[in-house]
């Protein structure tokens, strides 16, 4: 079992960032976020490759967001700037329960979320 706590999560105006983390309760594979607006499907985010650094971004975060990890990979940041309304969300982080990510050729599979962390609010006013 691995537990995944998520903080960061805020009210910003559009323009301004913030930065989440999540921490893993032991090291994992992979480690990323999905995120779900009220009314919308979930939908990845961005996930990282702890030891090789691979990584992957949506196409609506790609040149905003960008994900890194500790020295000791059991925590992964999303940085996230020039937040717009459209990425008011609440995001959840999520790891793998295999050795395999969320994704393969760009396609995002969240049958192979082995985790989820409870989640943390994010709203961006215009």
């Amino acid at each position: 079992h691995v537990e995944l706590v998520e903080s960061g999560g805020g009210s910003v105006q559009a323009g301004q960032s913030l930065r989440l983390s999540c921490q893993a309760s032991k090291p994992v594979t992979c480690m990323g976020w999905f995120r779900q607006a009220p009314g919308k499907q979930r939908e990845g985010v961005s996930f990282m490759y702890i030891e090789s650094g691979q990584s992957y971004y949506s196409d609506a975060v790609k040149d905003r967001f960008s994900i890194s990890r500790d020295n000791a990979g059991t925590t992964v940041y999303l940085q996230m700037d020039n937040l717009q309304p459209g990425d008011t969300a609440t995001y959840i982080c999520a790891a793998p329960r295999t050795r395999v990510c969320f994704w393969r050729q760009s396609i995002v599979y969240a049958e192979d979320v082995g985790w989820w962390g409870q989640g943390t609010r994010v709203t961006v006013s215009a």
